[in-house]
């Protein structure tokens, strides 16, 4: 490139992320390579229309939670508004229409909230006595977000269901 050419803010962009990632992985960016290493496999979904794995907090409650498992779309309905005007107070509604009989059910539900200071804002563990799964609660938002409702079986299988819901006041103080 001669030096009256100017880079393109899209070219520019990817150079500085390839570089970043050169660095990751050669171990020159110190605290980079456990990141990198810990959301490599989490940044892709199951279906191409999952939100990406944001950060190392949420790559770490996937990486603790469900080691190299990745949920699959399906089985769980997550129910929330669109547009929650106040942060502190935000409706949730889980489903699934996943068995509850004593050889297959629903264990777990994760409910991850990409953005807030402390993404798992909660984890219900069930057992088959508790019949269908309908779950209602509320929860805290810092600031527009995906959310992310995953149910594990106990057969070790993951569903999920997302949602994006903006926010126009924080809720996490």
């Amino acid at each position: 490139m001669a030096l009256d050419e100017t880079l393109p803010r899209r070219g520019f962009l990817k150079t500085l992320s390839g570089l970043g990632a050169l660095l990751a992985v050669e171990g020159l960016a110190g605290a980079a390579r456990p990141v990198a290493a810990l959301g490599a496999g989490l940044l892709r979904g199951s279906d191409p229309g999952d939100p990406p794995i944001p950060n190392e907090i949420v790559a770490r409650i996937y990486q603790e939670r469900f080691g190299d498992r990745q949920p699959r779309r399906g089985h769980v309905v997550l129910d929330m508004p669109e547009l929650a005007e106040d942060g502190r107070y935000v409706p949730v509604a889980i489903e699934s229409d996943l068995p509850m009989t004593a050889a297959e059910y629903v264990k777990s539900v994760y409910l991850i909230v990409d953005h807030n200071p402390d993404p798992l804002v909660t984890a219900f563990h069930l057992t088959p006595a508790l019949g269908p799964l309908a779950i209602q609660t509320r929860i805290k938002m810092k600031r527009t977000s995906w959310i992310r409702a995953i149910v594990e079986t106990s057969g070790g299988e993951l569903w999920a269901d997302y949602k994006k819901v903006e926010t126009t006041l924080n809720g996490c103080g």
